[in-house]
């Protein structure tokens, strides 16, 4: 394969990334490491690349997010304080090798099936009104505008919430991705936060906790200028046009394809982990 078939391929599966990235609150990883797995691309150049994709993916779709007043911002950095940690210490697991390629990848695909699972599974809308002492004594509560009219929330769990985090940024940290799938959970499910809310948080959010871990990664050397650049336009480039498109359109269709391709990379990911072939 030539360099410039290597740079086009990586750039296309970038742009899909990013697009995916940005509609589903997951980060582009899911589909960046499998991609330059397949490439034969090392792990951890891989895991690093990906990293690299997921704060560009954050910075692609945020602003817009925030721009339309769904963001909540009091929760994304609060939440961050968590994820930042969590993503340090997964970081310096994989990075300093504590951890075998082959159980990464394992956990990875395994991850993959729980992000799938959370895209296929139908979300309601949650607006309760009544926060708990802890979210309003951080003013956690907000709103977002709709279609018909601006609907207002209140926050729950916090605590909960808080824990769940740092949990997803140890994974955010140790696989390479931004674990939005871990983000979105916490704040639907565990916070009570509305779905499109905890999306175009964890969004926001998955930038500064993949920093956290790339700093790891660019100390170790496992960040590749040239395997970078592709992936980062590619990825840019894509979570603009479906920011667009998630302000506008109902993804519901789209989940399905996404679950369906993340299934079938889980379960390869889970052979090559158990098979040692990675």
């Amino acid at each position: 394969m030539t360099v410039l078939s290597f740079t086009i391929i990586i750039f296309t599966g970038a742009c899909f990334a990013g697009l995916i990235g940005s509609l589903t609150g997951l980060g582009g990883g899911v589909i960046i490491i499998p991609l330059l797995s397949y490439l034969g691309v090392d792990l951890h150049y891989a895991i690093g690349t990906a990293l690299i994709a997921v704060i560009a993916t954050s910075s692609g779709s945020a602003a817009a997010y925030v721009k339309e007043g769904v963001t909540n911002m009091r929760i994304g950095m609060f939440l961050e304080i968590a994820t930042t940690m969590g993503a340090v210490v997964g970081a310096l697991l994989v990075a300093s090798k504590l951890v075998p390629t082959t159980i990464v990848a394992i956990i990875f695909g395994l991850i993959l099936i729980v992000s799938a699972i959370n895209s296929l599974r139908k979300k309601k809308e949650i607006t309760e009104l009544v926060c708990s002492k802890m979210g309003q004594r951080f003013k956690l509560s907000g709103s977002y505008p709709t279609q018909e009219g601006e609907v207002k929330y209140g926050v729950k769990n916090v605590f909960g919430g808080f824990f769940m985090m740092m949990f997803a940024g140890i994974l955010s940290g140790l696989l390479g991705i931004g674990a939005g799938a871990m983000k979105v959970i916490a704040m639907d499910n565990i916070m009570h936060v509305p779905f499109k809310v905890s999306t175009t948080t964890s969004n926001f959010m998955i930038g500064v906790t993949a920093t956290a871990g790339a700093c790891i990664y660019l100390q170790r050397g496992y960040i590749a200028p040239q395997l970078c650049m592709p992936v980062v336009i590619g990825v840019l480039l894509g979570a603009i046009v479906g920011a667009k498109i998630l302000l506008k359109s109902n993804t519901h269709k789209l989940r399905l394809v996404f679950a369906f391709i993340v299934l079938l990379v889980a379960i390869d990911m889970i052979y090559k982990g158990f098979t040692g072939n990675i």
